[in-house]
């Protein structure tokens, strides 16, 4: 396996995924990880990540200096290459000329990491940094440059340590995948065994091992994530887990029916209940979104306790908890900032009746389609299109109620059928409508109106992670918008949103 060390980029995920789909075992853990848990861990090599900060900082994150007497290869990545750099007797000062964004590489040495490239060569990458090395530590060579960054790529002598002054992990690094195969097969000599055959079987001992004889429920909404978490567990565990479909009334226009009929033919045993009332009833009046989350949360937990009494042996609660919702949601892993709490990671109670059970906690979503093809899940329910766990309530801007709800959904339904008309649906990565909390003027019937405004978000993405807007052609905008404003009952006016991520977060909270 390979060990990723965090010291807070936003781009630390994005690592693991390029090792993942080299087909090698990755673990992030945080920059300060004890030297003992590492020796357990056993690594082939050691990633470490880049980071908000500069390592002359007199409070910059650090790892424990002996991690780097470990007999094994080490990557810095821009600020991973400056502790390296720094560690091993190189000079690291801030640049005359930050550097963000796309510069071409010269390749002045091929072997290791450029192995493949052109001598003299150049390829494009992705800069983001305002630091430089100022001085090579003794022993080390200098691999690559760039016109602002002399020292861009380096490693010392022996071919240990390698530092990239450039994010390898970034699609906007043209041959960045190359690179990061170079460090794992090459210098690390790891094999490409991980796969998501291999996930499947080893996760579902995990689950009976720690199940033992006891049950599980699992909330099932219909989602890819939790459809592919109650196959897993029915696998490992079989008439033991029971499926809790919870209408909560945030739900998409005949969403609880539409889960009903799909899993109701894959042998799984399903209840589902209508907690509408008790949901609405806690959301009354609330408008903070992270308190939204919270609440919604605690309902959840409440509902499943609830269903749970009927089976005295249930000890867990099964949830399709992803990797990126445990990355912006809880600050776990290096210093990396907390962007929102997700309903099933940062709004759940501390006192919990049900123990956790989180199969997917590390994949991302991509992975999870092909662990649900693998699964036999149906292609209509690997397709769909995500949907927040909180659901609609995180699409309204505001407070949550019957009326805000009747008008978001029915919206959001016109956007989806528009875009599958179009055919887009299987393109796009998510489409769907926003209530905003605004009013605004129109002119309908010759007479004044003073009604709801909706946005409508569409993003293409891979993971998630990063997401640009969708250029939707205008007519299909102009469909969309046209249907809304003529049956959607106290709507006037729509926009569209053309935010990516970064800055904005794909949902609105």
């Amino acid at each position: 396996m390979i060990l990723i060390l965090d010291f807070g980029s936003q781009y630390t995920q994005l690592i693991a995924r390029r090792v993942r789909e080299a087909h090698v075992y990755c673990e992030i853990h945080p920059y300060n990880i004890p030297l003992e848990r590492v020796r357990q861990l056993q690594p082939e090599g050691i990633i470490l990540s880049g980071g908000p900060a500069s390592v002359y900082e007199a409070d910059a994150p650090l790892p424990d200096a002996r991690i780097l007497q470990l007999p094994v290869p080490f990557l810095g990545i821009c600020y991973g290459m400056g502790v390296l750099h720094q560690l091993a007797g190189g000079v690291v000062a801030q640049a005359e000329r930050r550097e963000f964004g796309a510069a071409e590489l010269v390749i002045e040495e091929n072997t290791d990491l450029f192995a493949g490239f052109p001598l003299g060569g150049t390829t494009r990458v992705w800069m983001s940094h305002g630091d430089k090395m100022e001085s090579l530590p003794a022993g080390w060579q200098v691999l690559a440059r760039s016109a602002n960054s002399p020292i861009a790529a380096c490693r010392d002598r022996s071919g240990r340590f390698f530092g990239l002054q450039f994010h390898p992990e970034v699609v906007h690094t043209e041959r960045g995948a190359e690179i990061l195969r170079n460090f794992l097969f090459r210098v690390c000599r790891c094999e490409p065994t991980w796969t998501m055959e291999g996930f499947v079987e080893r996760e579902i001992q995990r689950i009976r091992e720690r199940v033992g004889a006891r049950r599980v429920v699992c909330g099932l909404s219909g989602g890819v994530d939790s459809a592919v978490v109650a196959l897993l567990v029915h696998r490992a565990i079989g008439e033991r887990l029971t499926c809790v479909c919870v209408d909560n009334g945030l739900l998409r226009h005949g969403e609880a029916e539409k889960v009903a009929a799909v899993f109701s033919g894959l042998g799984l045993h399903l209840r589902c209940v209508d907690a509408s009332a008790q949901f609405l009833r806690n959301l009354a009046g609330i408008e903070d979104p992270e308190q939204k989350r919270r609440i919604i949360g605690h309902t959840f937990i409440e509902v499943f306790e609830r269903e749970a009494a009927a089976f005295p042996d249930v000890a867990f609660l099964a949830q399709g908890t992803l990797y990126p919702d445990v990355i912006e949601s809880v600050s776990f892993k290096g210093p990396s900032a907390t962007i929102k709490s997700h309903h099933n990671v940062g709004g759940l109670p501390e006192r919990m009746h049900l123990e956790l059970l989180e199969p997917l906690r590390e994949l991302f979503k991509d992975e999870v389609r092909v662990l649900g093809r693998l699964l036999g899940l149906p292609p209509e329910i690997i397709g769909r299109h995500p949907f927040p766990g909180p659901g609609l309530a995180i699409r309204i801007i505001g407070a949550v109620d019957a009326e805000r709800l009747r008008i978001l959904r029915a919206a959001d339904a016109i956007v989806e059928q528009e875009i599958r008309a179009a055919g887009l649906y299987d393109r796009v990565w998510q489409a769907f409508a926003v209530l905003l909390p605004v009013r605004s003027v129109g002119v309908m019937g010759d007479a004044r109106t003073y009604e709801q405004v909706i946005a409508i978000r569409a993003v293409e993405s891979v993971d998630g992670m990063t997401a640009d807007w969708a250029q939707l052609p205008y007519a299909l905008l102009g469909r969309m918008a046209n249907r809304i404003v003529n049956e959607v009952r106290g709507v006037n006016r729509v926009v569209y949103d053309i935010s990516s991520k970064p800055p904005a977060t794909i949902e609105w909270e």
